[in-house]
Formats: C-alpha cells, structure tokens, sequence
C-alpha cells in the first residue's frame, strides 16, 4: 500500500501554482490536470493537488506548528540534485529552513533540504544517498 494522493488547500492558487510547479517538476512530477480552483501533479500513481477550494473558510492560513499537516516530504534524488534545489529554491519562491543545520536538520546521517514558502507550507526534500 502506498499514498493515493495528497491534497493541499492553498489561499492563493495564482501565487501557489508557481513555486509548487517549480519544485514538484523540478523532482520529476509530471503537470497532471488543472481546473479553475485547482492543479495537480503526478509522479508514479501519486498525485498532488493544490486547491483554492470555494469551500475553504476565511482566516490565518496554513500554520505547521498546529495540529495538521505539519511538512510533506519527497524523495530528492541524489545529494547534488538536492543541493541544486537549494541553489535554485529561492528564485522560486522557497526559503531554506534551519540553514545553521543544513543539510543534516533531520539528523547527522539524514540528508536534506528543509523549505518554507511564504504561506508557511513546508517541504522536506530526502536525498536518496551519497553522490
């Protein structure tokens, strides 16, 4: 059994769309559909939707210090390919978290990059293994 798909209610689909399309097809996702209050990726039989759903209720917005979806995490590549990611994620909207640490945040044999956008949605993208 694996996950079928992942679905994530964003405030601002127009300012979404970029940074999220940048880094899922940066890690080979493929664009899948895309519809007036949302888009989607695929990547094998998984897919990933960003939806600015008409049912969404007004307020702060995402917050992953509270209970909820807290990080999505992806697998990266090799390390050079997540390191490239870092170079180029903040071009794309994405900001690197836990710099003092990196990229051993997760721990001194775990490799990888920890990213923020400014919705305060983050990404923690895993290395498969040295170069």
């Amino acid at each position: 059994m694996s996950v079928h798909h992942v679905e994530l209610w964003v405030a601002d689909l127009s300012r979404s769309t970029p940074r999220w399309a940048w880094l899922l097809e940066s890690l080979g996702w493929s664009p899948g559909r895309s519809w007036a209050n949302g888009r989607s990726w695929q990547s094998g039989d998984v897919y990933l939707v960003l939806e600015q759903s008409p049912a969404l209720r007004p307020g702060a917005g995402h917050d992953r210090l509270r209970p909820g979806l807290n990080h999505l995490a992806l697998h990266g590549g090799r390390r050079a390919q997540v390191d490239d990611l870092v170079a180029a994620a903040p071009a794309h909207g994405w900001v690197l978290m836990f710099p003092d640490r990196h990229p051993h945040a997760g721990g001194p044999e775990h490799y990888a990059a920890f990213f923020e956008d400014e919705d305060g949605f983050e990404v923690e993208i895993v290395a498969s293994g040295p170069d």
